[in-house]
């Protein structure tokens, strides 16, 4: 090889580990299953990201691969993971208003839950965010419901003496008021806690009862119908500052990803609790309607618990709790 041969062999080699060194790959960690509609949300985003061609890599760990359930938050907040989907209220310790985003009968209705995350509510808890160096990428609830290894549940006195778990504190204060005794742990522990006698009642999402086959633990489901008491609010979330540090093109595409993802995310929550409710018939499980009374009976019940202990725990906590109300 001649040494203009060679010069031009050096410098195509740089320039192609000046290509590969631009090449930006993102950790994305999430808690469930591959055929969980969230982690189908975050597929969509690191897919259409591929797709863009703009140097992004989106790697996704799911199933706590890579952080325990109630660990990304932490992590995400100091830039040692790039992204998450997380259930927003498992960071209530950091930001107690984040509880606010899984409280009894604050959410009506899928549609009702999408005008909260376009409103001025979400404005301020984004501004919560931010304050930890974590914005919103996908905005998504899930609704859910209850089921039990003994009897159904549809109003509050249903529950007393029960060992229950409930994701988020708000609805433990809400089912303690009842008489419940609180079992705090992720989804992703309530089927051997069940199959061990741990625990009698669950109070999650509609994907979770599923996904984590609940069905075979239990005798009767209430799910999330025409009155349904449980929505969580469930982003996907990322480090602001990595994503301050992405180029122009590469910021672009990450948006146009999570537009797409959200659409699919509002359609196929609403979807799934119907097709959950098929799941446990299927697998011979009594299923239980929640009514409009029962409905108002735990919504009493909360205001009496947790409304009034997160307006006491939380400076601007009323505040955030008429924003939330103030959206129709």
């Amino acid at each position: 090889m001649n040494k203009m041969t060679f010069t031009a062999a050096a410098a195509a080699g740089m320039m192609l580990l000046s290509s590969a060194a631009l090449a930006t790959e993102l950790r994305l960690s999430h808690q469930w299953s591959n055929n969980d509609v969230r982690h189908k949300v975050a597929q969509i985003v690191a897919d259409e990201v591929a797709a863009a061609g703009v140097d992004l890599d989106i790697k996704i760990f799911g199933s706590e691969s890579l952080f325990k359930a109630r660990e990304q938050y932490t992590p995400l907040s100091r830039g040692q993971l790039d992204m998450t989907v997380l259930p927003l209220s498992y960071a209530g310790g950091q930001q107690p208003s984040y509880n606010l985003t899984l409280m009894p009968g604050l959410v009506k209705n899928h549609d009702h839950a999408a005008r909260l995350s376009d409103s001025p509510f979400m404005e301020a808890i984004e501004a919560k965010m931010a304050e930890d160096d974590v914005m919103v990428l996908v905005h998504g609830y899930l609704a859910g419901g209850f089921a039990s290894t003994d009897k159904c549940i549809t109003k509050p006195e249903d529950v007393a003496g029960m060992q229950t778990r409930a994701a988020g504190k708000a609805f433990e204060q809400m089912l303690a008021g009842a008489g419940a005794s609180i079992a705090s742990m992720a989804s992703s522990e309530i089927y051997n806690a069940m199959q061990t006698g741990v625990l009698d009642a669950v109070n999650t999402s509609s994907s979770s009862f599923v996904s984590y086959r609940i069905y075979e633990q239990v005798k009767c489901y209430t799910p999330a119908g025409d009155v349904a008491l449980w929505f969580m609010y469930q982003p996907l979330l990322m480090n602001k500052s990595t994503f301050d540090g992405l180029s122009a093109e590469q910021q672009a595409a990450l948006m146009a990803a999570a537009e797409k993802a959200e659409a699919f995310y509002l359609d196929e929550a609403k979807k799934e609790d119907a097709a959950s409710v098929q799941v446990f018939k299927d697998a011979g499980v009594e299923i239980a309607a929640m009514t409009e009374e029962d409905f108002q009976a735990w919504r009493a019940l909360a205001a009496e618990t947790s409304y009034k202990e997160f307006v006491a725990s939380v400076p601007d906590g009323q505040a955030l709790l008429d924003m939330a109300f103030a959206v129709e």
